[in-house]
């Protein structure tokens, strides 16, 4: 970890303490009204981390969190978060991270670092997808489903900044976005997972 990533994961609790659910940051929408999506969750496929094709069909029957991540970001502390959080509930819960460098280059330079970082620093054990975008019209494809109504059938809602989240619900219904100032172990969210 570098100097900036250890003082970063210093300041996260600075960070979780000044950002409340009235600013962006910790933005929540909910699909309150249970809309399904018109282009299905499970049509949707990434490419590991490690150059794997990931089919979404693997994910029937799983609640799944989508999370843009990002390893210089203030943030970053998230990983151990989401690490916790999948340990706990991973006989219901998929956790997809997709490193990407949308928000003033926070991210390593390939996946080879990317993994090493996680695996290294955190622990991670759930899937990581390769570095991609997920803003603008040059967004993975996964992105452009979370964020169009046209294909996920409500959501418009961009990532925010890195961290930003996604809960896909066992039937591949898009239920929540959370913005990225929302602890991954908030009772929020697993209020939502358990539902």
């Amino acid at each position: 970890m570098t100097f900036r990533q250890k003082l970063l994961q210093l300041i996260y609790p600075i960070f979780k303490l000044l950002s409340n659910n009235k600013n962006l940051a910790g933005k929540i929408i909910v699909n309150n009204n249970g809309i399904v999506p018109s282009v299905s969750f499970y049509s949707l496929s990434s490419i590991l981390n490690n150059g794997e094709d990931f089919s979404f069909e693997k994910l029937k029957g799983k609640n799944v969190l989508i999370v843009n991540t990002a390893s210089d970001c203030g943030y970053t502390a998230q990983y151990d978060e989401l690490e916790k959080l999948y340990q706990q509930l991973k006989d219901k819960l998929i956790i997809l991270a997709f490193p990407a460098n949308d928000f003033k280059n926070q991210e390593q330079s390939n996946d080879e670092a990317i993994a090493a970082f996680c695996k290294l620093n955190y622990g991670i054990t759930f899937p990581l997808i390769q570095k991609t975008k997920v803003v603008g019209n040059n967004s993975n494809e996964v992105f452009k489903w979370l964020s169009n109504e046209q294909l996920n059938g409500w959501c418009n809602q961009q990532p925010i900044w890195n961290f930003s989240k996604y809960l896909i619900n066992e039937k591949g219904v898009l239920t929540h976005f959370f913005g990225p100032a929302i602890s991954p172990l908030t009772s929020t969210i697993l209020k939502s997972i358990q539902l």
